[in-house]
């Protein structure tokens, strides 16, 4: 087991990893805090909202575009202020955003689920939107914990998953960035009893997924065949990431809400270093 702690800080449910390649620096978020934090490999920071906040695209270097439970809006990480872009199931407040990611378009696809996943509260509740040129579109709903939103170096496709169904889904897609096709099941994790949450594709094409509950993050190759996995010193990794000078570091977020008693770094952010390199994260363009 590896366990090399990047932040210490405990998340009642870090989400969101994202490496920030012009300014060298880590984002992630404690949704359930509504807290954003960024660690430059010795100081950290972090701000507070007013609402959860779960994921984000870098637009420059002093801006990102953040989920909210509400809305998506540009974050000024110098000034501290906000600015609506536009709502995101904004008049059901029994829903938040979850995972999301920036495509190779300029894009940011964003899933949302229901607060309370109790019994059989937020099934399908969920949906996946893309928020392109100005414009937010949902491209699919009936989900209830959508996740591992990445895509494959070049664009040809992208992935998701409803993590309840144990399935990790692709997509091709046109040459906007627009699901050309239905989706296919791609990687099937039910005989394994695997939980399929965040996810991030390398520069090889390999997809790198975080197993909540399993305490690593998995990673297959593009034909969905597995290769090797990292296994973390916490068991609910929730999003990965490649990071560092190099793109070579995996981060992962993880939560301690409902973890058990004896899964004592649970909540914290790790990182590994790897012998695989990942994508440049992606710029979102307004």
């Amino acid at each position: 087991m590896s366990h090399l702690i990047y932040s210490d800080t405990f998340c009642r449910l870090g989400e969101g990893a994202l490496w920030h390649p012009e300014r060298g620096t880590l984002f992630w978020f404690d949704i359930l805090d509504g807290k954003l934090f960024e660690h430059d490999g010795s100081s950290q920071r972090n701000w507070k909202f007013d609402r959860m906040v779960s994921a984000a695209g870098w637009i420059d270097e002093t801006r990102l575009l953040i989920a909210s439970e509400r809305d998506l809006f540009i974050f000024d990480l110098e000034t501290g202020s906000e600015e609506s872009l536009v709502g995101l199931e904004a008049e059901r407040e029994e829903m938040r955003s979850n995972d999301g990611r920036a495509d190779p378009w300029g894009g940011f696809w964003i899933g949302t689920m229901a607060k309370d996943q109790s019994g059989n509260k937020g099934s399908g509740q969920g949906a996946i939107y893309r928020y392109y040129q100005g414009e937010l579109r949902m491209i699919y709903d009936a989900l209830t914990i959508p996740n591992a939103i990445c895509f494959s170096p070049g664009g040809a496709y992208a992935y998701f998953t409803d993590t309840p169904t144990r399935i990790i889904r692709r997509v091709t897609l046109d040459a906007e960035g627009w699901p050309s096709d239905s989706p296919e099941d791609w990687l099937d994790l039910r005989s394994e009893k695997l939980n399929p949450d965040g996810a991030v594709v390398d520069s090889q094409g390999n997809l790198w997924n975080a197993q909540w509950g399993a305490g690593r993050v998995a990673c297959y190759n593009p034909e969905g065949r597995f290769l090797t996995a990292i296994g973390l010193a916490a068991g609910q990794i929730s999003c990965p990431v490649f990071g560092g000078p190099h793109l070579s570091t995996m981060f992962a977020t993880s939560a301690y809400e409902d973890a058990p008693a004896d899964d004592r770094l649970a909540g914290m952010t790790f990182s590994v270093p790897t012998g695989f390199k990942g994508q440049r994260e992606h710029r979102v363009l307004l």
